[in-house]
């Protein structure tokens, strides 16, 4: 079967595409050679510009989820620009700022705290509201979280909680629009990957090779292979799946007492026999 998937043909809103590094690009571009349609949301006229050469000729929109009404007007260009129905929506639309570098938990600013939510989190609400008269009955919204909201990286800070908060988020609107429509509302949740966004983490890069020696193959996830979970979730197959969380983590999260790590942590100088 060539569209297994049964992707072909439907349109597609993806939010987020900040290079070809980021999870929205890949998601987008496996969705388009499924046959899809993309209709391209970013964050600003210069993101826009910087993707010229990689969007060139795809329909793309602006929406800065942080104005307030931005999501509003987003939906009302994508029916006027000649896409009256959407079969799926990705969301993947997150920051955080760490421009003063890390701190611990308990120092963080109030400001920044509510802006990564109303960015990270919030804006999945605006977009389902939003976009509610667009969706088909039989929609699937699909939101990038985290692969474990147990851990506490020291690194990652408060977008820990506003990860949990957007997967709460996404179960309660599963539970919300099933009173008059058949939409669902899943997240993929992804193990550490190696994206521009990443890197502006402080500390990511060991946090990425720590989290690569967990896996159960030894070898990093793709953001390919996250690609992948979506468009799973995106398509009719998995039509038996809302208010759910796909973790994609490589085994990373049952992987605590790899004996590598074990005598790593606890003998580094020792050699293995």
């Amino acid at each position: 079967m060539s569209d297994f998937l049964n992707l072909s043909g439907k349109t597609i809103l993806v939010a987020g595409v900040a290079n070809k590094k980021s999870v929205a690009w890949v998601i987008a571009k496996s969705l388009e050679e499924a046959g899809a349609q993309v209709v391209y949301s970013v964050r600003s006229e210069a993101r826009k510009k910087s993707l010229e050469t990689l969007l060139a000729g795809k329909p793309v929109f602006i929406c800065d989820v942080e104005e307030e009404k931005a999501v509003d007007r987003l939906a009302e260009q994508v029916r006027a620009a000649g896409h009256p129905v959407l079969h799926g929506l990705v969301h993947s639309v997150a920051f955080a700022n760490y421009a003063e570098g890390f701190k611990s938990f308990d120092q963080t600013e109030r400001k920044d705290y509510l802006q990564a939510t109303a960015i990270s989190s919030f804006s999945l609400v605006e977009m389902a509201r939003a976009f509610k008269s667009l969706l088909a009955r039989d929609a699937s919204v699909v939101t990038i979280g985290i692969s474990s909201l147990l851990v506490t990286p020291d690194n990652y800070g408060y977008m820990g909680p506003i990860k949990a908060a957007l997967e709460s988020t996404s179960r309660f609107l599963a539970k919300s629009f099933s009173a008059f429509s058949e939409v669902r509302f899943n997240v993929v949740g992804a193990g550490p990957l190696k994206t521009s966004a990443s890197a502006g983490i402080p500390g990511y890069l060991e946090s990425y090779l720590y989290a690569e020696k967990l896996t159960f193959r030894k070898r990093a996830l793709s953001t390919a292979e996250v690609a992948n979970a979506a468009l799973f979730l995106l398509s009719p197959r998995s039509s038996g799946m809302n208010g759910t969380t796909l973790v994609v983590d490589a085994g990373l999260g049952s992987n605590a007492f790899d004996a590598e790590i074990v005598r790593l942590t606890m003998r580094p100088e020792q050699k293995p026999v």
